[in-house]
């Protein structure tokens, strides 16, 4: 089954596909700017960014046109194309179609005609739910909406995901069959394409992206020739000016003669916006290229283009009288010869045999013995020129292991356990073979025979293997061989066919004992029964039949009918086991070593466990079936040395079964580990836990950490400073882990801890808030209980957990309860007056500042503090220092602690503030470590005497001036300062002076709680006559717009500080300010903002004490420049008419206006107030002729005046005659 987590898409805009970013080719390109980018404006970088972002940007259309392409490929074996993605995916039938193709596969059930958008939506559900469940393939933010409403970006991103997992990451790479198998698996498709093509091209052409370095149209005529030589032999000779024509012919060589369609056009790929999906989608190709007869090919030999690789030629890894092996690939190189020139540290030219393979990559297999230790130099020459890198310098290790004292052993090498297509495994055992000695000495008559065993290393050296199908094929399948500690190796490999396999294992490079071994593969559809053991061997399904037997052919002959059912056989490569039990280290005497054995899948079959002892004595194991396909097994170990765990299931080892376990002496520790991450984890976050030495080591550096798990986990430690650290590692694989916890390189108890680490949910624990007293450092009494609250509800999905230890590491009960809306309230009791520690994980990974380490104390008794002194009595003066004593001498704790550790550690809330008594008779010394409560870095150790009698040592507590806390208030509800002396005894005295009078209040808290009398209330005196005070500057109008001031005379009432005069600033319509205070000769100026005209009242106070309250008036300052004047009367009037115009004088302040009317003869002029800052002017001329109107305000002519108006007479119309034949009624003829 193939499961793949597809990313790496790069398309435009938001909401995209997996991986989805907007501007790919930034990713190699756009991290660097031209030197001719430092003069462009911000502007112009913003116009590139917007084009760049934009849905006709090029990089998006080459992207499109590509992916088009591509689908297009594959369809046209069903007959079917396409033109726009966006739209011709809708109905599904399109995308169905792609699907089968790529999939060799049926997609289920679907609508062939949908007219309607619920079928469409149906046919893309189909599909898209084929991809996830049936071919593993990951989708993340798409549905079938997306698809059908035509969502671009997002159809591009599925497109992208379907190249990627069918066209770069299922084929199978040259190099996944290379002498390293395991480094395709370690990389991601992208690396593996990139690989793939920097082993094709020459080194002289060096290729580190998929964008710019193919611009000229060189690469991509290399990649031809490579795949193909000799087809276009000539690439290097080419002018990158001529880049188009370049990448033109290398390109239509490839479609013609290699069958690799243009999916990407010549003129696209040279553009530098082009985007890397774009080209893998095209490169991806030639992994998979034939070179077509009648192909032009045209040799040409470059030695340049030769390619040297294996162990033979590495740096270090070979060993005297042991073959170094290396290949020389000359496919690129034309026709040449191979010379092998190797020389020894001592000048002198060795022997190397040059094998041609006749391989398609035209590849030369080379040996050379080496027979002597240092440096050599191997020089590789191709039609009599040096190759690249030539010459090379491997040094050669001293001699190398003997291949005979290895041996292998495993289910991958019994010769009738390995089934077709079924993983399975063996391991190879450098480490040596024991050797018997026995000597006889003879003493008198007694003879004493002595027993000695030699352990014969197999030195030094690696593990090959081998391994030949039934056709005698040498690649067929893949064989992967890692070390799994020193001399030891794992081989594990999964066969393609039934029949007879050839299994060969070198170590240093010679076979081992009993090499080759023959491995019968037994088809996995095939029934068998073993007749000595009595039982069948069926295929994978279950299968039921009738089956109809004759006995005889006598007489009296019965046809019997015996039905037989077949069971599933077992697997034991499908069983699992975890657990501690099964650690190589870290068990020591006495431990109970438990381990699980899972046996999901793996059929029916009886497990065993057998626990062998250094002897080979058998250990008891107790075996508990906890379910159906589950055992939990453990023992408990005696004897320090190796131990082994072998377990089977239906009579074969499951892998890496037996398990060694190396089993050391007690060892009693107080170093304790503790926290969510030894028990589990989730992938992508990280693991926390908690170490604490409580003393037993100089410092955290003898303590260190190792993960041993699926996969590396990156280690944090942060010392806290006190003897304890918290760890995190980061877990990326799911499975089990072993985290040694070590000090001086042992475990310490109980390591190494067993941590599951699950695939991650939908959560995120850094969302989790935990509050409440219940998590301070300090504030809990003992037995009494104290609650914290959990908040979730922003955190997703997943199971919260709340645990509680004390200072022994013994359990704390905590209860929580479920609010129902993602809050929980969590109770509990601390039992004794040390550290507890409060642990919280949501969905197995810690929350933030999990552990919560609180210090519960004895409780106090607040009731016995008393508070005396002048500062809490009558006649406190403002502006007069006092002060008050607070006494805590009755109201502090004695604690009295019985110890049985040489080591005490306690936290108190100060360290100065400790009496230690200690006894006299039968004392021991002992160490007491005093930490601080609010200063994890404070520490205090020193020597004390112990009553080993009575095994008590008193520690009395003496209150500090951080037990105690005061809070003092002025009338205004304002802090007033004041400072707290320690006088050493108990008792504080704390200092203030009050500046305003009226009611202080003094509250004082013991520890956390308020003592009875508290708050207490004072009452200060003013030490000022505010009757004596004179507010001066009132007879001045302020004009509007202008600030105002007046003056707070308090030269008669005495010296006041600027903090106590205060003023509140009324307007016309009630909008309030204060005033701006500051000193003047005579006392205080008091300035403010007038905005509009009308009455403003001053409310002033002084040391909280009202005043009168005064007005001042601020009126318009006049401006008769504002005054405009409009209407027909200006201009022009008609005699004993009324003409009248509009006088407006807002805005030019409150002014007198004045208007006059000369002319021919007197004018009687009329006002009408609008009652709105202006107002209507009427004159009433009696003479025809010109008038002279004058507007004068405050005195003054305001714009235009005086205004010119023409007065006409008015015409009688009633005296006027018309008369004559033109006028007659019955016309004019």
């Amino acid at each position: 089954m193939y499961n793949q987590s597809v990313n790496g898409y790069s398309g435009g805009g938001g909401g995209g596909g997996p991986g989805y970013t907007e501007n790919p080719q930034h990713n190699e390109q756009g991290e660097h700017l031209d030197e001719d980018d430092f003069g462009r404006t911000e502007e112009e970088f913003y116009e590139d960014m917007q084009r760049e972002l934009a849905d006709d940007a090029p990089w998006k259309r080459i992207q499109q046109n590509t992916f088009t392409r591509w689908a297009n490929e594959h369809l046209k074996l069903v007959n079917r194309h396409i033109d726009d993605l966006q739209s011709e995916l809708s109905d599904g039938l399109n995308l169905i179609a792609l699907i089968e193709v790529l999939s060799q596969k049926k997609v289920p059930r679907h609508n062939k005609r949908p007219n309607f958008r619920s079928q469409k939506l149906e046919n893309v559900s189909v599909v898209l739910d084929f991809l996830e469940n049936t071919e593993r393939i990951r989708l993340v933010n798409i549905d079938a909406s997306h698809i059908v409403d035509g969502k671009l970006k997002l159809i591009l991103g599925l497109i992208w995901t379907l190249i990627l997992h069918y066209s770069i990451s299922l084929p199978m790479w040259e190099f996944d069959k290379a002498d390293t198998p395991g480094l395709a698996k370690d990389m991601t498709p992208k690396q593996k394409l990139m690989h793939w093509i920097q082993e094709k091209l020459p080194p002289e052409l060096p290729i580190t992206n998929f964008t710019s370095d193919w611009n000229d149209g060189r690469a991509i005529g290399a990649l031809v020739d490579a795949c193909a030589p000799g087809l276009y032999p000539d690439w290097s000779d080419r002018d990158p000016q001529n880049a188009l024509d370049n990448a033109k012919e290398a390109m239509d060589l490839a479609e013609h003669w290699l069958g690799i369609p243009q999916l990407i056009q010549p003129h696209e790929m040279l553009n530098p916006k082009v985007d890397e999906q774009s080209m893998m989608t095209y490169l991806s190709q030639y992994p998979k290229a034939n070179i077509k007869s009648g192909a032009p090919i045209r040799p040409k030999t470059n030695s340049a283009r030769v390619r040297c690789y294996g162990k033979g030629i590495e740096p270090n890894g070979n060993h005297v009288d042991t073959p170094a092996k290396f290949h020389v690939e000359t496919f690129a190189a034309g026709k040449g010869n191979v010379d092998v020139i190797v020389i020894n540290p001592k000048g002198q030219r060795e022997k190397c045999d040059v094998d041609i393979c006749n391989d398609k990559n035209q590849t030369y297999d080379c040996t050379y013995y080496p027979a002597m230790e240092g440096q050599y130099k191997v020089i590789v020459k191709f039609a009599g020129q040096e190759v690249p890198k030539s010459p090379f310098s491997p040094y050669i290790d001293g001699k190398a292991g003997d291949a005979s004292r290895c041996k292998a052993h495993g289910p991958g090498l019994e010769a009738n356990s390995v089934i077709v297509d079924k993983p399975t495994w063996f391991e190879i055992d450098a480490t040596g073979l024991l050797k018997l000695c026995i000597d006889f000495v003879f003493f008198c008559l007694i003879v004493v025979v002595v027993v000695v065993y030699d352990k014969l290393d197999a030195g030094n050296g690696l593990a090959e293997v081998v391994l030949v199908d039934s056709h005698g094929r040498q690649d067929v399948v893949p064989v992967a061989v890692k070390q799994t500690s020193p001399g030891k190796f794992r081989c594990e490999y999964v066969p393609r066919e039934s029949g007879l396999h050839s299994v060969n294992i070198f170590f240093a490079g010679r076979p081992i004992t009993n090499s080759p071994y023959g491995v019968n593969v037994a088809s996995s559809s095939i029934s068998s029964y073993d007749d000595i053991k009595d039982r069948f061997t069926p295929s994978e399904e279950d299968n039921y039949s009738s089956i109809e037997l004759e006995r005889s052919k006598s007489t009296t002959s019965v046809d019997t009918i015996y039905h037989v059912r077949f069971k599933n056989a077992s697997d034991a490569k499908k069983c699992r086991a975890y657990g501690r039990g099964i650690q190589p280290k870290g068990i020591r005497t006495g431990d109970v070593a438990e381990f699980r054995v899972f046996t999901k899948d793996a059929g029916d079959g009886v497990m065993k466990a057998l626990v062998t002892g250094p002897e080979g004595l058998e250990i008891p194991c107790r075996i508990t079936k906890a379910n159906s396909t589950t055992y939990e097994c453990g023992y408990v170990p005696t004897r320090i040395g190796p131990h082994t765990v072998n377990i089977t299931y239906g009579g074969a080892h499951i892998p890496k079964s037996p398990f060694p376990v190396d089993v050391t002496p007690f060892k009693d520790s107080r170093i304790r580990a503790f926290g969510p991450g030894l028990e589990g984890g989730v992938i992508g976050f990280p693991a926390d836990f908690v170490v604490e030495t409580n003393g037993e080591t100089g410092s955290l550096g003898d303590i260190s950490f190792s993960i041993e798990g699926p996969s590396q986990a990156r280690i944090e430690c942060n010392d806290n400073g006190d003897g304890s650290a918290n760890v995190r590692y980061w877990p990326t694989i799911y499975g089990e882990y072993a985290v040694h916890v070590l000090c001086n390189d042992e475990d310490i108890p109980h390591s190494p801890f067993m941590a599951w680490i699950e695939e991650p949910g939908n959560f995120d624990s850094d969302k989790v808030k935990a509050y409440g007293l219940g998590l301070e450092p300090s504030g809990q009494i003992i037995d009494k209980p104290t609650e914290f609250t959990i908040d979730t509800h922003n955190a997703g999905e997943g199971q919260l957990r709340v645990q509680a230890i004390d200072q022994d590491y013994q359990p704390v009960d905590v209860h929580v309860r479920n609010n129902g809306n993602g809050t929980y309230i969590c109770r509990y009791t601390p039992r004794n007056a040390n550290r507890h520690c409060i642990l919280i994980d949501y969905a197995g990974v810690a929350i933030p500042h999990s552990p919560f380490r609180v210090w519960p104390t004895e409780p106090s008794n607040p009731s016995k503090v008393r508070v005396y002194g002048p500062g809490v009595e009558r006649g406190v003066k403002m502006n007069a220092p006092t002060h008050f004593t607070v006494d805590c001498k009755e109201a502090g704790p004695v604690i009295s602690s019985s110890f049985s550790s040489t080591n005490l550690n306690h936290r108190f809330r100060s360290l100065d503030s400790l009496d230690v008594d200690k006894c006299d008779n039968d004392i021991i010394p002992y160490k007491i470590d005093i930490q601080a409560l609010d200063d994890e870095q404070q520490h205090c150790s020193f020597a004390a005497q112990h009553d080993d009698k009575n095994n008590a040592l008193h520690v009395t507590y003496r209150p500090k001036a951080r037990d105690i806390s005061i809070a003092l208030t002025d009338t205004k509800n304002q802090d007033v300062p004041f400072t707290i002396d320690d006088n050493q005894d108990g008792t504080f005295t704390i200092a203030y002076t009050p500046k305003l009078p009226g009611i202080h209040c003094i509250s004082v808290l013991f520890g956390d709680n308020e003592i009875p009398i508290s708050p207490i209330k004072v009452t200060v005196e003013a030490s000022v006559d505010v009757n004596k005070i004179r507010i001066e500057g009132l007879d001045t109008m302020p004009f509007v717009g202008q600030p105002a001031q007046v003056t707070l005379n308090t030269l008669v009432a005495g010296q006041l500080p600027a903090n106590v005069v205060h003023a509140r600033i009324v307007g016309p319509t009630g909008n309030t300010q204060e005033a701006i205070i500051t000193p003047a000769p005579q006392g205080y100026n008091l300035r403010f903002n007038v905005p509009e005209p009308g009455v403003y009242v001053i409310e002033p106070d002084v040391c909280t004490l009202p005043l009168t309250p005064v007005q001042i008036t601020a009126i318009e300052q006049l401006d008769p420049s504002k005054v405009r004047a409009y209407g027909p009367g200006l201009s022009q009037g008609t005699v004993n008419k009324p003409a009248d115009f509009i006088v407006d004088t807002r805005g030019a302040g409150n002014g007198q206006l004045a208007v006059t009317v000369e002319g021919p003869s007197e004018s009687k002029i009329d006002y009408q107030d609008n009652n709105d800052g202006s107002c209507r002017v009427t004159y009433h001329p009696t003479v025809s002729g010109n008038y002279n109107i004058n507007i004068l305000y405050e005195g003054k002519h305001i714009p235009d005046s005086p205004f010119h108006s023409a007065v006409r007479a008015d015409l009688d119309t009633h005296s006027i005659r018309c008369y004559g034949p033109g006028l007659d009624t019955n016309g004019v003829y």
